[in-house]
């Protein structure tokens, strides 16, 4: 799987909600989005359900890894990076 990173913890909203969404109109069924954020990103989680992708949510040390992907074969926790 193809890593598509997005450090979004310097950006200022809606920025990384933008960039998110252009990634994953984009995305391809090989690849998964790997956001890094200051925050828990509820709209972009809610979207993501909403299309029906995986996606992982975790809190570490105040930072948020955020991972979204189209496969439903991918095992996201494997691709954690904490």
């Amino acid at each position: 799987m193809k890593k598509i990173v997005l450090d979004a913890r310097e950006m200022e909203h809606p920025v990384p909600l933008q960039l998110a969404l252009k990634y994953l109109k984009n995305m391809l069924e090989d690849e998964y989005l790997y956001m890094i954020h200051r925050k828990n990103p509820i709209p972009l989680i809610e979207i993501a359900k909403d299309k029906e992708y995986l996606h992982l949510t975790h809190n570490h040390n105040d930072t948020w890894h955020i991972l979204i992907c189209k496969n439903r074969d991918c095992n996201l926790e494997e691709l954690l990076d904490v």
